[in-house]
């Protein structure tokens, strides 16, 4: 995310990255400083990231190595945050991050390729990170370096965020709903129970009417949902890469099928 900041008394341009290792990046886009890096999930497996450099320094009883199981690696494979975008409001300057609180126990073996199958090189299986929730929904103040408020999900948040002039923040969540909080506070200010898990983007546009609408696609897929749309058999916990364990309940919460909806606002 581009962004304009003000950091020690004076304006930056910066902008904001949250990664999958779980820090969320501050950098300088005219210098490439990297001004701050600071987890926004549990992390174990990096105690820090060095500022000059910018490489993560590595917990050496969390690094893999061929032929051990590590435990509680923390974030998971698909990371703290993965594809699913971010939202920044210029009203409130927050950060709005869907993302994951997963661990994993990873054992690294040789990768052997055979057609059809992931070709990943490790055992994996995967467990909710701290608190039992899979996933967050996280308001980030980037100047302060720290959460604003959170709402915590069963499942991972695999949707993207959206956040509008009108002070209102949308997300979706894997077993489908459909959500608008208040972008200063978290409050949930409207829910919808959609048909399928949704993964997508929430989008907002004026029609030729003059009214504002948002529009979310539903369907349950992925990587997080193939539990769903690839029928895992959910005994099996290291299964889907450590998927299918993790998200066994998943089908009891949701189904296939993908169907765009639009909401009017008042």
């Amino acid at each position: 995310m581009i962004l304009d900041l003000e950091i020690g008394g004076r304006m930056r341009k910066v902008f904001a990255h949250p990664d999958r290792n779980g820090y969320l990046y501050v950098i300088d886009r005219e210098t490439g400083e990297v001004i701050s890096a600071t987890p926004f999930v549990n992390v174990n497996t990096i105690s820090s990231i060095d500022l000059k450099t910018g490489r993560p320094n590595r917990v050496q009883e969390k690094e893999p190595v061929v032929g051990k199981v590590i435990r509680n690696m923390c974030p998971h494979a698909g990371g703290g945050k993965d594809w699913q975008p971010s939202a920044w409001s210029p009203i409130t300057r927050y950060l709005y991050i869907p993302h994951q609180n997963l661990c994993q126990d990873e054992e690294v073996v040789p990768a052997n390729y055979i057609a059809g199958t992931p070709y990943v090189g490790a055992n994996v299986k995967m467990h909710a990170g701290e608190g039992g929730h899979r996933g967050v929904f996280t308001a980030w103040d980037v100047a302060a370096g720290r959460a604003a408020w959170e709402i915590k999900e069963n499942f991972p948040v695999w949707s993207g965020a959206l956040a509008t002039a009108g002070g209102v923040v949308f997300y979706g969540t894997m077993d489908g709903w459909f959500k608008a909080l208040d972008a200063r506070s978290g409050k949930l200010l409207w829910q919808f129970k959609a048909g399928s898990g949704i993964i997508g983007q929430p989008v907002s546009y004026r029609g030729p009417d003059g009214k504002q609408y948002i529009a979310v696609l539903s369907g349950v897929g992925g990587w997080a949902g193939a539990v769903v749309t690839g029928k895992f058999d959910t005994r099996d916990v290291s299964a889907g890469n450590g998927w299918g364990g993790v998200m066994a309940d998943l089908p009891a919460n949701t189904q296939q099928g993908g169907m765009l909806y639009v909401f009017s606002l008042p």
